[in-house]
C-alpha cells in the first residue's frame, strides 16, 4: 500500500517477477477492504499517508490476522514510527529510495516467517488433539483398571462370604452407614471412597480364622478371642500388595481400637486413630447389634442405638456417634417424606464407575462388645 501509484507499480513487477502474486491499493482503506476478501502472505505498506497512516493500518490488521508478514516503507528517517511498527508486530522496516535487492530478501522472509508461524501452530493443534486423544485413552484405561480392581475387591469378598452365613450383606451395609456418616461430616469425595472400600474389606483378614471359632455358638473362650482379635492384623497382610490401598488398610486395621484406648490391635485412643476407622468402628458395632447371630437374636435399632450411646467417649467417639444417629434420624425423615436417597457409592459420583452399595458380599463381623 502507497499513495504513489509509480512505486507501487515497482513493488508489484519486482515481486510478480519473483514468482509473487501482487495486489496494490492506494491507501489503507483500499488495503483492508482487499485484506477483509482475501488472504495474504506478506504486506508492503507505506507509513505515512493520508487518510488512516500506516501505523494505525497495522494496529487494525493485528486485530484481526497475528501471522500475516508486515513491512513497512518510509520515506524519511522516523525512528520513532519504526520502533512503533516493530513494536506492533512489523517483520521488518524499508526506506525510500526502495533497494530492490533488500526488497525481495525481506519479502522472502516475511513471508518464510508466516510460513513457519503457521506450521507451528499446526502443529500446535494437531499436538493438542493427539494429547487430548492420549488422554481420552489413558481414562478409559485407568477406568478399566479401577473395574479389574474393583472385582478382585469383590472376589476376597466372596471367599469371606463361603465361610458364614449369618453375615449376609454385612460389609455391604457397614460400607452404606460408614459413607452416611462420611458425607454428614462433609469429608473429602477421596476420603469418603477409602472408607467405603474399608467397609468392604474390614473383616477379609477372618480369611485367616478357623471356621470353628468363626461360627462358634457360645461365647468365645480366652485364646479364641485372641485369635479373633489377629484379624485387622490379618487383613493387613492381605492386602499390604496393593500400593493404592494404603489409607484403606490403616482403616481396617484400626477398626476395632477403642477410643479409651483399650481396644485393638495397637490400643491406639482418641484422635491417634485414623478418623475412617473410628467412623468405620460404629457403622460395623450398630449392624452387628442389629444381624442375627447364632447365639442371639438382633437387637431393634432403637435398642442397638442405645448400646452406641452407652459406649460413647469410651469404646467409641461420641462425635461420630452423634453423627450416626442423625443420619438415621435424616433417613427416617426421608422415608416419611417419601423422597429418594442420594446413591451412597462414592465412586459412582466421584469416578462415574458403577459398583453399586447393594452388592451381597457377606462378612462376619466381630460384635459390638
Amino acid at each position: 500500500m502507497d499513495d504513489e501509484t509509480s512505486i507501487r507499480e515497482l513493488i508489484c513487477r519486482v515481486l510478480v517477477d519473483d514468482g509473487y502474486a501482487c495486489d496494490g491499493a492506494g491507501d489503507a482503506e483500499e488495503g483492508l477492504s482487499l485484506l477483509a476478501r482475501e488472504r495474504y502472505e506478506c504486506v508492503l505498506s507505506d507509513i505515512h499517508m493520508p487518510g488512516i497512516d500506516g501505523i494505525e493500518m497495522l494496529r487494525r490488521i493485528r486485530l484481526t490476522d497475528q501471522e500475516v508478514g508486515v513491512v513497512m516503507i518510509t520515506g524519511a528517517p522516523d525512528m520513532d514510527s519504526a520502533l512503533e511498527a516493530m513494536r506492533l508486530g512489523a517483520h521488518d522496516h524499508l526506506s525510500k529510495p526502495l533497494n530492490l535487492s533488500h526488497l525481495t530478501l525481506t519479502v522472502e522472509r516475511a513471508v518464510e516467517k508466516k510460513r513457519l508461524v503457521e506450521e507451528n501452530l499446526e502443529y500446535q493443534r494437531n499436538l493438542e488433539s493427539m494429547v487430548q486423544e492420549r488422554t481420552k485413552q489413558l481414562h478409559e484405561a485407568n477406568q478399566e483398571l479401577r473395574r479389574l480392581f474393583l472385582s478382585s475387591i469383590k472376589a476376597l469378598a466372596q471367599a469371606l462370604e463361603a465361610k458364614d452365613e449369618y453375615t449376609q450383606g454385612h460389609s455391604a451395609r457397614v460400607a452404606e452407614e460408614s459413607v452416611k456418616i462420611a458425607r454428614y461430616l462433609s469429608l473429602a469425595d477421596a476420603e469418603i471412597e477409602n472408607i467405603w472400600l474399608a467397609g468392604f474389606l474390614h473383616d477379609i483378614g477372618k480369611i485367616g480364622i478357623r471356621e470353628s471359632v468363626l461360627n462358634k455358638p457360645g461365647k468365645l473362650d480366652a485364646a479364641e478371642w485372641e485369635i479373633v482379635q489377629q484379624h485387622p492384623v490379618l487383613a493387613e497382610k492381605i492386602l499390604a500388595p496393593i500400593e493404592e490401598l494404603a489409607e484403606v488398610i490403616q482403616i481396617v486395621r484400626h477398626h476395632h481400637e477403642r477410643f479409651d484406648g483399650s481396644g485393638y490391635p495397637d490400643s491406639l485412643a482418641a484422635s491417634d486413630i485414623p478418623l475412617g476407622a473410628r467412623i468405620l468402628g460404629v457403622a460395623d458395632a450398630f449392624d452387628a447389634l442389629t444381624s442375627r447371630r447364632p447365639y442371639r437374636d438382633a437387637l431393634s435399632t432403637e435398642e442397638a442405638l442405645t448400646v452406641l450411646e452407652d459406649a460413647a467417649g469410651t469404646q467409641f467417639d461420641a462425635v461420630i456417634v452423634r453423627a450416626f444417629v442423625s443420619c438415621l434420624a435424616d433417613d427416617q425423615i426421608a422415608a416419611l417424606a417419601g423422597g429418594s436417597r442420594r446413591s451412597l457409592d462414592p465412586l459412582q459420583d466421584a469416578s462415574g464407575i458403577e459398583f453399586p452399595l447393594s452388592n451381597p458380599f457377606s462378612f462376619r463381623p466381630t460384635d459390638a462388645s
